[in-house]
């Protein structure tokens, strides 16, 4: 996985392997060699990758593409949780990885926000209202 992921970011990237190189301090055939799979980096030079390439750590070792629709691995903080099928009244069930990283239990409520052309996003309704009392105060204040 390792190998795949670091091949594909900097290819992603256009950046040769002599770049990443530099970037992290090490020399072109360290970077060739991780890539081919015959060594693995310390854990500072994965972290300097991650960072390079503004995806997790985790994501970095342990991204498989073939578990997530074909995906390359995605930038830090987005998520890819699957696809899900919409039920006879429009209900949708949100993937236990969803539910567990945003806090959502059962009993809990939600917005559902659209824009055309664009498509959804579902958030909780406590973060929803947060960010609408926050822009709400700063109109005021003007």
């Amino acid at each position: 996985m390792f190998k795949e992921n670091l091949a594909q970011l900097r290819k992603l990237k256009n950046m040769t392997q002599e770049t990443v190189a530099e970037r992290v301090g090490v020399t072109r055939q360290a970077v060739a060699k991780w890539e081919a799979g015959e060594t693995l980096p310390d854990l500072e030079k994965c972290r300097l990758l991650a960072e390079l390439f503004e995806v997790s750590l985790d994501d970095l070792a342990n991204y498989e593409p073939e578990a997530n629709m074909g995906m390359n691995v995605p930038p830090k903080g987005k998520h890819l949780f699957g696809m899900v099928t919409v039920g006879d009244k429009g209900q949708i069930v949100i993937p236990a990885k969803a539910r567990k990283l945003f806090d959502i239990s059962p009993g809990d409520s939600l917005v559902v926000l659209g824009e055309e052309g664009q498509g959804l996003a579902v958030l909780k309704s406590e973060r929803f209202l947060a960010l609408a009392d926050a822009i709400r105060a700063a109109e005021a204040k003007r």
